[in-house]
């Protein structure tokens, strides 16, 4: 249907695909945060270390869950 139309028309719809930007989501304080959260004080490394200490901790339950099993049969 746009193949038909006047070459004015044609010209008119590609200006405006190029010239529409998607437009940024904001977090309603007008700023840009890519964490959803504020880092609790000024204190980045001690932040950085307490995450680190929980993912660890975390991740290792089950690895010391098996252990403790196969101790506990005699297994290991």
């Amino acid at each position: 249907m746009l193949a038909r139309a006047p070459l004015t028309l044609r010209s008119q719809a590609t200006r405006l695909r190029v010239a529409v930007a998607p437009a940024r989501f904001v977090h309603g304080h007008g700023e840009y945060h890519h964490l959803p959260f504020a880092f609790p004080g000024k204190n980045r490394a001690a932040f950085g270390i307490k995450l680190s200490i929980f993912l660890i901790s975390g991740f290792s339950i089950p690895f010391a869950a098996a252990a403790y099993q196969l101790k506990k049969s005699g297994a290991a």
